[in-house]
């Protein structure tokens, strides 16, 4: 794996079907460029302007979507200067979106509606605690509170 840049996110645009009973949503196919295998998926829920940061996965592919609600992503990598590059995508139900985000990049994210958002990620490799590290939130300096 080479030295790695927020440039290397992708965003995907999801499909959304209005139907009189019920919307259909779509996340990911393994027949997409993005699929990097399946190891599990899960839901996490964060309320509004709650912040969880700073994780970086070392080995897990991540595909990031937000059925219900809007949620600030956060990724951030040094570079060679020693100064950080920030890069911030909002997802949600008005923005439905996929962000696929590779190994090796911090990130962090905020809730940004009431009560509270979902968020499912799916990985490409189960969850492991000796792959990701995880710093506090004030260990990298972003403001979370300016948009």
């Amino acid at each position: 794996m080479g030295a790695l840049n927020t440039a290397d996110i992708a965003v995907t645009k999801l499909s959304r079907f209005s139907l009189e009973d019920g919307d259909v949503l779509h996340a990911l196919k393994k027949d997409e460029e993005s699929y990097a295998g399946f190891g599990e998926a899960y839901f996490s829920w964060i309320k509004q302007d709650a912040v969880k940061a700073w994780k970086r996965h070392n080995n897990m592919t991540m595909n990031l979507i937000v059925p219900i609600g809007m949620v600030r992503f956060v990724f951030c990598t040094k570079k060679e200067n020693g100064e950080f590059e920030y890069r911030a995508e909002e997802i949600g139900e008005n923005a439905y979106f996929r962000l696929t985000v590779p190994p090796g990049i911090w990130f962090g994210f905020m809730g940004l509606v009431a009560p509270a958002s979902l968020i499912l990620n799916i990985s490409n490799i189960v969850h492991d605690s000796m792959e990701v590290e995880r710093l506090s939130v004030q260990d990298l300096p972003y403001n979370w509170v300016t948009r």
